[in-house]
């Protein structure tokens, strides 16, 4: 299973809330040396946007991804600057407040993000 089709299932379970920072780095844990557990644990207070509305956790999980794998600044400051080209923003409150203008649906919204984090982090990792 690729990685983005694992945070897709992950999105999509009806039986667990799988925020946005776990969704990105739960299909990582084997490039992070992470289990299932370990990954869910860490990423459990990243979620909208470190739980006040700040760095979007779909963003703070793909930076965690990228540390945890052994990559520096060079690639979080280019999944950084990929990001905001594709969002326009890097807050959970600014891109929720900006979903909310264009009509998208919060949840569409956040799968959004995470697919696209999922997307740039196999980019950067070489992964595609």
């Amino acid at each position: 299973m690729s990685h983005l089709e694992e945070a897709k299932m992950l999105r999509e379970d009806p039986n667990v809330h799988y925020n946005c920072a776990q969704s990105v780095l739960i299909p990582f844990r084997e490039a992070c040396g992470l289990s299932l557990e370990a990954a869910n644990q860490l990423g459990a207070n990243f979620g909208s946007g470190m739980r006040h509305g700040g760095a979007c956790g779909a963003l703070t999980g793909a930076l965690m991804v990228l540390g945890m794998a052994g990559k520096g600044a060079e690639e979080a400051n280019t999944l950084i600057r990929r990001f905001r080209e594709e969002t326009s923003f890097l807050n959970c409150a600014d891109l929720l407040k900006q979903a909310k203008e264009q009509g998208e649906p919060k949840k569409d919204h956040c799968d959004r993000m995470v697919y696209e984090a999922v997307a740039l982090l196999d980019e950067l990792m070489g992964q595609q």
